[in-house]
């Protein structure tokens, strides 16, 4: 087994304080009920709290601590070849508006960090998003045209900061980055001194969208609100039909220390080579930490420790001397119209809300939600409330996207029950592998840990019944259809599944 490179963790979890909020114990009250505790929800949260709203937020695990805590924190509007496909897809205003919210919620942290005095290594640095190849350089033209409609300040360029030459660049003013759990985390304090309560490992089972509204928690406990918003990332109720729409993926990354003469002065991304993303941030001893991300894949579609390692082959081939110190993954949805889902659940729904489908885009789109979503539940408007209405839909634009994605669940579906084995024995299992075995007549979730100790759960997916897959490098099981992740032991570690994988008997099944 090959030994991958750095710590495995994020830099921004492990250079900041573990949350301990407790657990709900007894049925509560609020005016607002906000499950989901990452960037959506507790920028909801905390602006709902200075809209005057009493509010609770219930997250499964630890707040900031699940994709937030693992993201790459680009607080950009440039958003890789975004505007030319607005452009095209939605139309030019649409383009604007996007252009727009996106600006504003960067201008909403750097006013928010002013305002309450944050220590969160926010920096104001440009975007850019290039391409190597002479061939996909109009590609980036027609993107500095449509940003700059979009009202964005964008140029043409064709050098930058980077070691290496690129062929076209698209170079946008005034973006930014920041360390992200050290922004979330005081907004948390100072919302919790001003009365918003936080509980922690809470998972929310069910809702029912009466009036008002209730959620029925793991532990048996029940929370009464007005308003909820459902910010898990991918919903965890399926009754909008969401999980047809959301694509889920993976992302890589590893960071390496770098001396400060080796910051590249700005945050990259490129479409080519599987994705790479590059960004820096304040380390140790006056370093930089280079943070390169990319190598982008579904969910169960195979051991990420190959894709680690070309990414670190990548980083230390571009940038001369780097020795990766952390590596960890991060996940995230895309929409079949490539724009969040960002107010009203589905068409029924009054008092029930929904962020969902960054795009990879979470920073500026999770602030941008919150701001949305305080101005629909208080009943304030915004311009770009439209564009992100979670109820739209457009037949000719998503029946495609939509077809195609619903094909690749059906052959997950029912191709991976078809498959006579993942492997034939659980004898065939090394130590600290994973594998699908049939026994029994039933696929069985099988790890073998370092020491040899066999640990089994079904390999049922308790979203929508999908066969998961090991992942290697992680040492999770994941669902290749709606990206529902799952600890060895079987615990929900990502939605949308909100059940465990039930344990297994191997010696009877």
């Amino acid at each position: 087994m090959v030994s991958l490179p750095g710590v495995p963790e994020s830099y921004w979890v492990e250079s900041t304080a573990t949350t301990s909020f407790p657990a709900l114990a007894q049925d509560v009250t609020a005016d607002v009920a906000v499950v989901g505790g990452g960037i959506a929800g507790l920028c909801a949260a905390w602006e709902l709290s200075r809209a005057g709203r009493s509010v609770v937020v219930l997250e499964a695990d630890r707040v900031a601590a699940a994709v937030t805590g693992y993201t790459t924190a680009k607080l950009s509007a440039q958003h890789t070849l975004i505007y030319a496909q607005l452009r095209r897809s939605h139309g030019e205003r649409a383009a604007r508006l996007y252009a727009e919210s996106q600006q504003d919620a960067i201008e909403h942290v750097f006013a928010t960090v002013a305002d309450l005095g944050i220590d969160c290594d926010l920096e104001r640095l440009p975007a850019y998003t290039y391409v190597e190849s002479a061939e996909r350089a109009e590609e980036i033209t027609a993107e500095v045209d449509a940003a700059r409609q979009a009202g964005l300040s964008a140029s043409l360029v064709t050098e930058t900061g980077l070691p290496f030459d690129v062929a076209a660049a698209i170079r946008v003013e005034d973006q930014a980055q920041f360390h992200p759990r050290k922004f979330l985390l005081a907004l948390v304090r100072r919302m919790t001194e001003d009365g918003t309560r936080i509980y922690e490992r809470t998972r929310v089972m069910g809702l029912d969208e009466g009036r008002p509204c209730r959620l029925a928690c793991e532990n048996g406990t029940t929370v009464t609100a007005t308003d909820v918003v459902v910010a898990t990332h991918y919903p965890v109720f399926d009754r909008a039909l969401l999980f047809s729409r959301l694509k889920p993926r993976r992302e890589l990354v590893v960071a390496a220390p770098v001396p400060p003469e080796q910051d590249p002065g700005g945050m990259y991304i490129t479409p080519e080579h599987h994705t790479r993303s590059v960004r820096t941030t304040p380390y140790r001893d006056g370093q930089r930490l280079l943070i390169i991300t990319g190598e982008s894949a579904e969910p169960g579609s195979g051991d990420a420790g190959e894709r680690f390692q070309r990414l670190a082959d990548w980083t230390r081939e571009h940038f001369a001397g780097t020795r990766i110190s952390h590596r960890w993954a991060a996940q995230d949805n895309s929409t079949t119209d490539h724009l969040p889902y960002v107010g009203l659940f589905h068409p029924a729904a009054e008092h029930v809300h929904v962020a969902a489908g960054f795009g990879g885009w979470g920073m500026s789109n999770g602030v941008m939600s919150g701001k949305l979503l305080s101005a629909l539940i208080t009943g304030h408007d915004l311009p770009w409330a439209e564009l992100y209405d979670p109820r739209r839909l457009h037949p000719l634009r998503e029946a495609g996207p939509i077809v195609k994605l619903q094909a690749k669940v059906a052959r997950h579906f029912v191709g991976d029950r078809l498959r006579s084995s993942h492997v034939d024995s659980v004898d065939d299992i090394d130590p600290g592998a994973g594998a699908v075995v049939r026994v029994g007549g039933h696929r069985c979730a099988v790890y073998r840990d370092p020491d040899g100790v066999v640990h089994a759960v079904s390999a049922i997916c308790t979203h929508l019944g999908c066969v998961v897959a090991f992942n290697q490098a992680e040492r999770t099981w994941e669902c290749p259809c709606h990206g529902s992740r799952f600890g060895t032991d079987g615990a929900v570690l990502h939605g949308p599944a909100t059940r465990p994988l039930e344990p297994v008997d191997l010696d009877n099944p």
